[in-house]
């Protein structure tokens, strides 16, 4: 690909330049066919052994694979006035065919480890790459454990991570001066530590999050006794609603999508800090209460209140708050790519170490799938040539069309319509743009057809289909 795959890769060190050129190959196989086995994506014995001693090799490491990419996507991020950076946690479960050294999930005979990862995307929902994280597993002693761990201080729990993602965005802001940077996540992060942090550092990330406590003012509340302070959703919920909308809601394990008719109510609030650590100054911040009217009555109606450092004066800040948060969804469907779209959680390799060398790989092929699904749909009409390569293009054409190419490239929308097309999409009129699945599974086909094209190069511009 132009600017593919392999450029994400540009400027690895791995201490040695064959291994340098190794990772670029490897990568190439494995993002050719995402959902195959290494074996099979590798394609012969020869390149299999090459990409099983590059993930055993000791002078390999996730965060050197990572590297040249974490610089790309910092590069794209500058290129744009604000950036979501969406941190969340997903679980990869091994039990079946569990390596060396791995240690346990939420049960003592689940093994695998928590993946934590920041994913930075525009408000339009564009993933623009990878910009860290970090894993973790538990040992069978600390299972069961939740209630003696909220004693230990922040740095030692596994909340922790909610903080260290809000500073690598805070890091991110400085290195991107030009960037409003915007941390986004879900109620897991709601760690008061964050809002002090926010509230000492000037010129640091915003942060958007839902509120997973209902937190206390510093006003008493007498009506419920002297000692009762009142609470933030009450607050905000006794305020007069300040725009009413309707969103789509995408389908989830819990829910079926549908559309969600919402009120919306906005505040600035001062809390106090937690009664266990009074320590801690007070902080203030923004609240947005979105709470979904005449909703399904089985547990699934809307009802986010989201805090965030972001302004709320008129209308127009209020919904942009509520459509960064739920451009949060992004890193779910990244999640996703990767587990059904990479199938790594398949991945059979002997140790932790090689499991998650592979896995680095493979965040990056996952990346690049819901990249080519979203640059789609926000620029249809950028040639197809800025990310695909003049084989991969012709061939998908002659093969989806039978008709003669044409005088210049198609634009990115029509060829993402028929490489969609090989991974089952109906490219009817009427349907919506290619979602990640057809993607992978078209890609894994053009690779193919583009590897016969190169071969037959001399015949090809000749080739009749009758």
């Amino acid at each position: 690909m132009c600017e593919g795959i392999a450029f994400e890769l540009a400027g690895i060190d791995l201490g040695d330049q064959r291994l340098n050129a190794r990772s670029v190959s490897v990568i190439e196989l494995l993002a050719a066919d995402p959902e195959a086995s290494i074996n099979a994506a590798c394609g012969g014995w020869g390149d299999t052994l090459a990409a099983y001693r590059l993930f055993d090799n000791p002078s390999v490491e996730p965060d050197k694979i990572l590297k040249p990419h974490l610089e790309k996507t910092r590069q794209r991020i500058q290129q744009h006035p604000v950036v979501l950076l969406i941190q969340d946690t997903t679980e990869f479960d091994f039990s079946r065919h569990a390596p060396q050294g791995v240690g346990c999930l939420d049960a003592d005979y689940r093994f695998g480890f928590y993946d934590h990862t920041y994913l930075a995307i525009t408000p339009d929902r564009l993933p623009l790459g990878v910009v860290g994280g970090e894993q973790f597993d538990r040992s069978p002693e600390s299972l069961g454990k939740a209630q003696q761990r909220k004693t230990l201080p922040i740095e030692q729990k596994e909340s922790f991570r909610w903080l260290t993602g809000y500073r690598q965005a805070t890091q991110l802001a400085s290195s991107c001066p030009t960037t409003q940077i915007v941390s986004v996540a879900d109620s897991e992060s709601d760690i008061y530590d964050i809002f002090v942090e926010a509230q000492q550092q000037a010129g640091g990330a915003e942060f958007l999050l839902r509120a997973k406590e209902n937190r206390s003012t510093p006003e008493r509340n007498p009506a419920a006794g002297p000692a009762v302070y009142c609470k933030v959703r009450d607050e905000v919920r006794n305020s007069e609603v300040r725009v009413r909308r309707t969103i789509d809601l995408p389908g989830t394990p819990k829910r079926k999508a549908r559309q969600a008719e919402l009120e919306i109510r906005a505040l600035r609030v001062t809390i106090r800090p937690p009664h266990a650590r009074s320590h801690l100054p007070p902080v203030a911040y923004q609240v947005v209460l979105v709470e979904e009217v005449n909703g399904p009555q089985d547990g699934t109606a809307v009802s986010w209140l989201l805090i965030s450092s972001l302004p709320i004066d008129s209308v127009e800040d209020i919904l942009r708050v509520v459509d960064y948060y739920v451009a949060r969804w992004m890193i779910e469907i990244y999640f996703r790519v990767l587990k059904t779209g990479c199938r790594v959680e398949k991945i059979q390799l002997e140790t932790l170490s090689r499991v998650k060398n592979c896995l680095a790989f493979y965040k990056i092929i996952a990346w690049r799938v819901l990249y080519l699904t979203y640059l789609n749909r926000e620029c249809p009409s950028l040639p197809c040539t800025a990310v695909f390569a003049e084989s991969e293009w012709k061939s998908v054409w002659r093969v989806t069309t039978k008709k003669a190419l044409p005088p210049k490239p198609p634009a990115l929308a029509e060829f993402m319509r028929l490489l969609a097309q090989l991974g089952g999409y109906n490219n009817r009129p009427s349907e919506p743009p290619p979602g990640p699945q057809v993607i992978w599974t078209g890609i894994r086909r053009m690779t193919d057809f583009a590897l016969a094209w190169i071969a037959f190069a001399a015949n090809q511009e000749t080739l009749v289909y009758k």
